[in-house]
């Protein structure tokens, strides 16, 4: 690596958000070394020593841009040319109304891309603790996964303790193990998303009885015991196990992951189903298909036998079983500024999970973000946010300050976030009229302003990249 350490930036941990960081600050310019620990010291989540693994589902969630906040993010990060969607895109499986992706293909783009850029050093062994004194251009990206050195020095470095909460990992199962006279293809709706033709999911139907069943069983199932530390950790509500949902209520999962709206059985089409259990595509290969909303901290055993009661996968082969990892994340409203600089000693830089976002699209994207802000700073300029009415900038001013302070003494407020339009500045003029001049009823209403801020963010982003990053955008 050429360059002295002032022009340089280092970035450490090539999950998303840090492999999507080295690429932003390489394709401006400037050089970068991309720290990572494995294979040298794996994780409790990790297999591979692949740049970018996915470790839980392998959906980026909805590709809809005109009325998701999430597929407003991709459409974002396109335009900013993000290497993390430039790989999913690439590697996409078919998954209804969501991009979803082959995850050794689009881990092995990720590493390859990386690896082959002339302005990026791939540095493998541990940063343990704080990263050196000449280090002066720095964006920590460990996630949630941070190891406990350099963990321990942050929380020392900012006297803040650093929340965590447990995030589940779904089971995934062997496509030719699934009884196929029981359960049958088709997406809720018939929707086609991206690289799908309408019918996507596997469906495995439920009874009332076979769900009163089913839900007991996961509530008496034996299940992984917590460490004496961990007990008092919560979960994120957007990643819950199932048996924590179960109990919260017999009918939680009916309205949750097992709701049977917006589907037939082919097999019994005059019969409605009571619940009914969904598997997504997990390879490109269509040979494993992982458990829509599954996760688990039950026990190995507990997880094959309780499952393997749903009908259509009694046989079941499980090419992975569902488990848990603790997540750990910064009080970042408290302890980064607007450019995601750690206040006590700003040429550390931090971005991703571990900063209070919550999703792979979303941790790349302030990776992104991050990158942008770093290869500024080299260049010694400083680079504009982008504005708070796009999904970049208004992820960006959660994890800056978006939130409300909790009004007890003592106690922090501040949680992980998936984007949603709840995090966008509301329109200054709302929509009542169709373009035909009818007017607008019911949940046309809630469609056309979701449409109008996804417009709006769209062209609000266009501009702010024509006036502070002097490139083209995408269209």
């Amino acid at each position: 690596m050429t360059g002295s350490q002032s022009n340089i930036v280092h970035v450490i941990g090539a999950g998303l958000a840090g492999s999507e960081a080295a690429w932003q600050v390489a394709k401006a310019g400037v050089p970068v070394v991309l720290h990572e620990m494995r294979p040298t010291r794996m994780t409790e989540a990790h297999r591979t020593d692949g740049l970018a693994e996915l470790v839980c589902s392998n959906s980026f969630r909805s590709d809809d841009a005109a009325n998701n906040a999430v597929g407003l993010l991709h459409a974002e990060m396109r335009r900013l040319d993000s290497l993390i969607m430039r790989a999913a895109d690439a590697n996409q499986v078919p998954a209804g109304g969501a991009l979803a992706v082959d995850r050794e293909g689009f881990s092995a783009a990720v590493t390859r891309a990386l690896d082959e850029h002339p302005l990026i050093e791939i540095a493998r062994g541990e940063i343990a603790g704080l990263p050196p004194a000449d280090w002066s251009n720095v964006i920590v990206a460990t996630g949630p996964l941070t190891s406990a050195p350099l963990a321990d020095a942050i929380r020392e470095l900012t006297d803040e303790n650093a929340l965590a909460f447990f995030d589940a990992i779904a089971p995934i199962v062997h496509r030719d193990s699934i009884d196929m006279s029981v359960a049958w293809f088709q997406s809720r709706y018939d929707k086609v998303g991206p690289g799908g033709n309408g019918a996507d999911y596997i469906n495995c139907p439920m009874t009332k009885e076979q769900y009163d069943g089913f839900v007991a069983a996961l509530i008496a199932g034996e299940k992984t015991e917590f460490k004496e530390w961990e007990t008092n950790t919560p979960y994120f509500d957007g990643c819950l196990p199932i048996e924590v949902m179960a109990e919260r209520g017999p009918e939680t999962l009916r309205h949750g992951p097992m709701k049977p709206v917006g589907l037939t059985n082919p097999h019994d089409p005059t019969t409605k189903a009571y619940a009914i259990v969904q598997l997504r595509q997990d390879n490109k290969l269509g040979t494993l298909y992982n458990i829509v909303g599954f996760q688990t901290k039950l026990k190995y055993g507990e997880q094959q036998r309780i499952f393997r009661t749903i009908p259509g996968l009694e046989k079941a082969e499980f090419a992975r079983l569902g488990g848990l990892h603790r997540n750990t994340f910064l009080n970042s409203p408290k302890v980064l500024d607007g450019q995601l600089r750690l206040r006590a000693q700003p040429r550390l830089r931090f971005a991703g999970q571990m900063t209070g976002c919550e999703g792979y699209v979303e941790s790349a994207s302030v990776g992104l973000i991050a990158g942008l802000y770093a290869a500024a700073d080299a260049r010694g300029e400083t680079l504009a946010s982008p504005p708070g009415t796009t999904a970049l900038g208004s992820l960006l001013g959660h994890i800056t300050g978006g939130h409300i302070e909790t009004v007890e003494p003592g106690t922090r407020s501040f949680q992980p976030m998936n984007i949603n339009f709840g995090l966008f500045p509301p329109l200054a003029t709302v929509p009542t009229k169709k373009p035909d001049g009818t007017r607008l009823r019911g949940n046309e209403k809630t469609v056309a302003k979701k449409q109008a801020m996804s417009a709006r963010a769209l062209a609000d982003l266009d501009r702010w990249i024509a006036d502070h990053l002097r490139i083209a955008a995408a269209a």
